[in-house]
């Protein structure tokens, strides 16, 4: 009787190192394969660049392989318990780092029945890692980073977004990583495209002045640089004739999203909360340009999400919940609340109150005034995506006047320089630069 072999690969982008992981996999007997779901490899690392079925389906044509399974977590465990395998095969790359602790799970569970773990050597000179690299800097198209947002929050248990202005920003939320005691990868997955940081750039007051033909300049060029999925502050959309023609050229850029809020222009920034007059929309005339949003976009990827004002302008938790309701019965991809109170209270009860009757409508929050609250205790709320909403264009303005005032104070420049990256690290930021 032929062994049962057992061998788990994320086959992204598949190369010479996993086919011969394959072949000698397949040589040791009945080779199955598990391949790691988007949410499994979206847990440790970046979101996968094709999808599961793309992937499985790729795999199963293999030579060699008998069977392929779904392995819906970094551990083994649930899959060797299922198939009970004889031996199962992975490249000797795992001893250390983030998968160390897997390998040491698969040889207890495999001890369990006296199965063998086989390591052949790692194939030198390759890796998906190494590979997806190399394509980023080929950038990417826009139906490719339309549908990631989606993808992403159907992979991740919270979509990580951070605010970009700029090209340069743009390259900070695309190469920013932290690597965890763990092992593990933490990195943005998007840009938020914000109306407020748009027009301060620019010297300009956030009151829908800087329009979306100025605001292309600025996107076009974080665009060009990065393969993110970005998010669109809209304001209030403005009229809904205008809102449709807005949806339309974002989604012809491969802009993921668009969020508009239920106030009436030109509005003031939410963040003032009842300190300025504040003018709601009613709930049926913004239901009506959300519906003439929708019927404008082409795809199904791009994602039109209301922003809920209700306790920005001093409503009730009653108010906030009605309008998320009618904003997801016409057609709205997401709901987003937003709030100035620090405590966070009201958008915790905002969460449950939702999640009580709608498990799958994606929710946004944004964190600026209520900072204290992790992303684990939002998504424990039921909270989706998470937006850095300001905090790349507050921090260089402090940066920027202490490096002027310092210049002004010591007639040189000299003392600032510990404060400024150096020639060659600018250089060597940008791409195609040295």
């Amino acid at each position: 009787m032929s062994k049962k072999v057992y061998v788990a690969m994320s086959a992204d982008i598949l190369h010479i190192g996993h086919l011969n992981i394959i072949s000698h996999a397949a040589s040791l007997g009945e080779l199955t394969v598990g391949i790691l779901t988007d949410e499994a490899i979206a847990s440790y690392k970046r979101l996968p660049t094709l999808t599961y079925e793309v992937r499985s389906k790729t795999v199963e044509s293999i030579k060699g392989v008998a069977k392929v399974v779904p392995q819906h977590t970094l551990d083994y465990t649930d899959n060797l318990n299922s198939i009970k395998p004889d031996v199962v095969v992975h490249g000797d790359d795992w001893k250390s780092g983030v998968q160390a602790g897997v390998r040491q799970k698969v040889l207890d569970t495999l001890s369990q029945w006296g199965g063998e773990l086989v390591e052949p050597s790692y194939t030198e000179g390759i890796s998906s890692t190494m590979i997806n690299e190399s394509l980023k800097g080929l950038g990417t198209t826009p139906n490719v980073r339309l549908g990631r947002l989606r993808r992403l929050i159907d992979a991740k248990p919270i979509v990580r977004i951070m605010e970009s202005h700029s090209g340069l920003t743009g390259l900070i939320v695309e190469h920013t990583r932290y690597r965890e005691e763990s092992g593990m990868i933490s990195e943005f997955d998007g840009m938020w495209s914000s109306s407020l940081t748009d027009s301060t750039s620019k010297g300009k007051p956030d009151i829908e002045q800087v329009d979306l033909t100025t605001r292309l300049h600025g996107i076009n060029d974080m665009l060009e640089c990065t393969t993110k999925p970005m998010i669109y502050d809209g304001d209030t959309g403005g009229k809904p004739e205008h809102f449709q023609f807005t949806v339309r050229t974002l989604e012809r850029l491969g802009i993921s999203a668009v969020i508009i809020e239920d106030k009436t222009g030109l509005k003031k920034n939410s963040l003032f909360g009842t300190e300025v007059a504040q003018t709601r929309d009613t709930i049926e005339a913004f239901t009506h340009k959300l519906k003439m949003g929708k019927q404008a976009q082409v795809t199904e990827d791009f994602m039109i999400i209301a922003r809920i004002e209700s306790f920005i302008v001093g409503d009730t938790l009653d108010d906030a919940i009605t309008r998320a309701k009618a904003y997801v019965d016409a057609g709205a991809d997401g709901v987003m609340i937003h709030s100035k109170d620090k405590s966070g209270e009201d958008i915790k009860s905002f969460c449950l109150t939702f999640r009580s009757f709608d498990t799958t409508t994606p929710i946004i929050v944004v964190p600026s005034s209520y900072n204290h609250i992790t992303e684990e205790e939002l998504k424990e709320w039921g909270a989706n995506v998470v937006i850095y909403a300001n905090h790349l264009l507050r921090a260089s303005f402090p940066a920027m006047q202490k490096v002027a005032s310092t210049i002004l104070a010591n007639k040189r420049s000299k003392e600032v320089d510990p404060s400024c990256l150096s020639i060659k690290e600018i250089l060597e930021l940008i791409p195609g630069t040295k």
